[in-house]
C-alpha cells in the first residue's frame, strides 16, 4: 500500500496537481483557454494535461476572451465542470459580459433549473515586469457581482485545496492567482485530493497587538512584517483573506475585538479596493473594539506603471511596519 503523495511544489505547480487530480477523477472536467494544451499554458501551469488527458479535454482556443467565457457557460449548463484560463487578468475585461450576465446570474434567471459549475482562472497581480494589461489587481470588479466567487491563493497548499474547492462547487469562481509568487517559495502539499473550505479566511499567525488583512502575493511581505515587529515586541495577528467575495467578516470581526487594531494590506488601486469592504464592516461590527482606525496599506490609484517602477508602486514590507507602528502609536 503506497504512502502519502507528498510533494514540495511551487504554487503554479499545486495549481497543476490540482488541476490534474481532479481531471482523473472526474471525467466531467474539462480545461480551455489560449495556448494551455498544445504548450501547456503561458506559465506553464497545465503542462501535461493534453498529453494525460486528450484533446478532447484540453482544449486550446483562439484569442477571444468573450469566446473562452461564454463557451465555459454553455459547457457548465449541459452537466461538464469547465476550468477556463484568461492568460492574464487584464486580458479578462473582454468577457466580462459573458462572467457578469449570465454566469453569475444563472442560478437565478433559471429559478434553479440550470447552475453554473465552472471556474475562471487568471494569472494576476504585478511584480514580474510585464508590459502593460498584464499586472492587473482588479479583483474588486468581480467581487461586486452577485452570483460569483472570487478567491484568492496564497500559497501552494491553499492553490491546491482551493482550487480543488472551486472545481466543485456549483457556482462559478473567479480564480485569481498570483503569478508574483507562483514560483517564489515551495511547499509540501499533499497530493491527496483534499480541498480548503471557500468562504473563509485563514489565520497564518496569532497575535495580540494589531490585525494584519491581507490576501494574494501581499501575504509574503505581511507576514515579513510581522517577523519584524515581533523584533520590536508587537505581535501580529495575520489573516489572508483568501476568499474575497463572499467575505468571511466573522473571523475579521473576532481578530480585531482580540487586538483592538487593524491594517488592510492589498496591492490594487485603494480607490473602491476590497480593503474599503474591509474597512467598512469592521466600523459596523467592531468600533467598540478599535483603539485606533483602520488604516490601509494600497497600491496606488493610477494604472500598474512599468517594471522600472513596479516596486514603488506595489506595498512594501517598510510600508506595512511603519502603519502598524502609527496605529500602535494611537
Amino acid at each position: 500500500m503506497s504512502g502519502p503523495d507528498l510533494r514540495a511544489v511551487t504554487l503554479v505547480e499545486a495549481v497543476n496537481l490540482a488541476l490534474h487530480w481532479e481531471m482523473a477523477h472526474d471525467e466531467n472536467v474539462v480545461v480551455l483557454g489560449e495556448d494551455i494544451a498544445t504548450n501547456g499554458g503561458v506559465f506553464r501551469a497545465t503542462v501535461g494535461l493534453k498529453e494525460a488527458f486528450g484533446y478532447k479535454r484540453v482544449m486550446d482556443t483562439p484569442l477571444a476572451e468573450n469566446l473562452i467565457a461564454g463557451t465555459a457557460i454553455g459547457m457548465a449548463t449541459q452537466g461538464l465542470r469547465p476550468v477556463a484560463e484568461f492568460q492574464f487578468m487584464g486580458f479578462i475585461y473582454a468577457g466580462m459580459e459573458q462572467i457578469v450576465s449570465h454566469a453569475a446570474r444563472m442560478r437565478n434567471r433559471t429559478r434553479g433549473r440550470l447552475h453554473c459549475p465552472l471556474v475562471y482562472r487568471a494569472p494576476f497581480g504585478g511584480g514580474i515586469h510585464a508590459p502593460e494589461h498584464h499586472s492587473e489587481s482588479t479583483e474588486a470588479l468581480f467581487a461586486h457581482i452577485p452570483g460569483l466567487r472570487v478567491v484568492i491563493p496564497s500559497s501552494p497548499q491553499r492553490a491546491y485545496g482551493l482550487l480543488l474547492a472551486a472545481i466543485r462547487n456549483p457556482d462559478p469562481v473567479l480564480f485569481l492567482e498570483p503569478k508574483r509568487i507562483y514560483r517564489a517559495v515551495t511547499q509540501q502539499v499533499d497530493n491527496n485530493g483534499e480541498a480548503l473550505p471557500l468562504d473563509t479566511c485563514f489565520t497564518l499567525r496569532e497575535g495580540e497587538d494589531v490585525t494584519l488583512i491581507t490576501w494574494g502575493a501581499c501575504v509574503l511581505e505581511t507576514l515579513q512584517a510581522a517577523d519584524r515587529l515581533a523584533a520590536q515586541g508587537i505581535t501580529c495577528e495575520v489573516i489572508d483573506v483568501a476568499t474575497v467575495s463572499p467575505l468571511d467578516r466573522d473571523t475579521l470581526l473576532c481578530s480585531v475585538a482580540k487586538t483592538g487594531r487593524a491594517v488592510i494590506v492589498h496591492e490594487a488601486c485603494r480607490n473602491g479596493g476590497v480593503g474599503a469592504e474591509v474597512a467598512a464592516s469592521i466600523a459596523e461590527g467592531a468600533f467598540l473594539d478599535l483603539q485606533a482606525p483602520v488604516v490601509r496599506v494600497t497600491g496606488y490609484d493610477t494604472v500598474m506603471p512599468y517594471y522600472r517602477n513596479e516596486q514603488a508602486y506595489l506595498p512594501q514590507v517598510g510600508d506595512i511596519v511603519e502603519a502598524v507602528e502609527q496605529v500602535i502609536a494611537l
